[in-house]
């Protein structure tokens, strides 16, 4: 069955633990953690320290997604402060297999995210070496954007990738995920989808994720 894992970039930042129990009690088993610069996405989020309260009040899963330039010099401090999994951006990184290896060796399961205009074809070469791919199907930077339709293609050219390779990286989605149209994204191959505002700015946010696991599970049978 299909993950539902709600972002804290919608949460509310001054109740963040009362925030994960509810998405808990809904049956979430991860917490995405959006970290952004300024430079790499035009906001600014999170560091280390949050990441480090995160995991003093949760025991679900922390999936850190890095939205910054030179991703290597931090990695090993977000993993320290409780990442369980990190993913870097494709476009950020110069180095990708020495990235990957870095994640892996300092203790988390590594994935790479793409944003929406950039092709799948600039992974190929390392998927072997990835436990899951990011498929922004918005451009980061921002919560609350409207999913961007064509990117849903590229969850299908991944998920027919892995079956035609024999691989077993999981494919993750991030960006306009609401009850309507997670149905679709899973049928597509998606594995994990990442919830910020249909979770957080709902009025239950336990209600918004037992939905969303709802759909995805029908989805999930209707494609096998």
């Amino acid at each position: 069955m299909a993950e539902i894992i709600p972002s804290i970039l919608s949460a509310d930042m001054a109740r963040l633990a009362e925030e994960m129990e509810a998405v808990k009690a809904g049956g979430a088993a991860m917490i995405h953690v959006d970290v952004m610069d300024g430079h790499f996405v035009p906001n600014i989020t999170i560091g280390p320290p949050v990441v480090s309260s995160l995991r003093r009040s949760t025991d679900l899963l922390l999936d850190v997604h890095l939205m910054i330039e030179n991703p290597d010099a931090y990695i090993p401090e977000f993993i320290r402060a409780g990442a369980d999994q990190v993913s870097v951006h494709q476009e950020a990184v110069v180095h990708l297999d020495r990235t990957l290896n870095l994640i892996r060796s300092s203790g988390a399961e590594a994935g790479v995210a793409i944003n929406p205009a950039t092709p799948i074809e600039t992974l190929l070469a390392a998927l072997e070496i990835m436990d899951f791919v990011l498929v922004m199907s918005v451009n980061p930077g921002f919560g609350g954007q409207s999913f961007i339709p064509y990117t849903l293609k590229k969850v299908q050219q991944l998920d027919q990738l892995r079956h035609e390779k024999s691989l077993e990286f999981l494919i993750e989605v991030d960006g306009g995920l609401t009850p309507e149209n997670v149905g679709e994204v899973v049928r597509a191959g998606a594995d994990w989808i990442v919830a910020g505002s249909s979770v957080f700015h709902s009025k239950d946010p336990r209600t918004a994720v037992e939905t969303m696991r709802r759909v995805a599970q029908e989805a999930t049978l209707s494609r096998i």
